[in-house]
C-alpha cells in the first residue's frame, strides 16, 4: 500500500481544502493515534479531525484517489456554514455568540459527563440487569 499511499499524499499536497498525511503511530505521533483509537496498522482514517472515522474501502491507489476525490475536503463548520444542516447551523452559531470561556466550560463540564457521569451509568446498568 505504501506506493499508493505516497502517490495519493502527492495528489493532495498544497490543497487547501484536503490533507492526505501519514502518522507514525509508534513515535511522535503515538498520542494522536492514541487519541483516535488507532490500533493496527496499516490503519486509514477521514473526516473532520475532531471526528475521524474508520476507512474500510480498497487499499490501491485507484480505490483510494476515487474516495479520496468523492469524500475529502470541506465539511459542515464556522467557514463552511453552506455546507451545513439547519440543526447543525443553529448549533454552531449558538457556540459561535458564546464567548471563549464559556465554551470552555461547556467543553469541560461534557468531558466530565463522558469520563465520570456515562462509566457511572454503564455500572448502573449492569447492575440493574443482574438484578432481573
Amino acid at each position: 500500500m505504501k506506493p499508493a499511499w505516497d502517490k495519493l499524499m502527492k495528489d493532495f499536497e498544497g490543497s487547501t481544502t484536503s490533507l492526505v498525511a501519514d502518522v507514525d503511530c509508534t513515535e511522535s505521533g503515538k498520542d494522536l493515534c492514541e487519541k483516535h483509537g488507532v490500533g493496527g496498522f496499516p490503519t486509514i482514517k477521514y473526516g473532520d479531525p475532531g471526528d475521524l472515522k474508520d476507512y474500510n474501502g480498497g487499499r490501491d491507489y485507484a480505490e483510494l484517489k476515487k474516495f479520496a476525490d468523492e469524500n475529502l475536503g470541506p465539511t459542515c463548520g464556522p467557514d463552511y456554514m453552506e455546507l451545513c444542516d439547519a440543526k447543525s447551523k443553529d448549533k454552531i452559531n449558538k457556540y459561535m455568540a458564546m464567548s471563549t470561556a464559556d465554551l470552555d466550560a461547556k467543553i469541560k463540564k461534557a468531558i466530565e459527563v463522558v469520563e465520570v457521569d456515562i462509566p457511572i451509568m454503564n455500572k448502573a446498568i449492569s447492575y440493574a440487569k443482574s438484578k432481573r
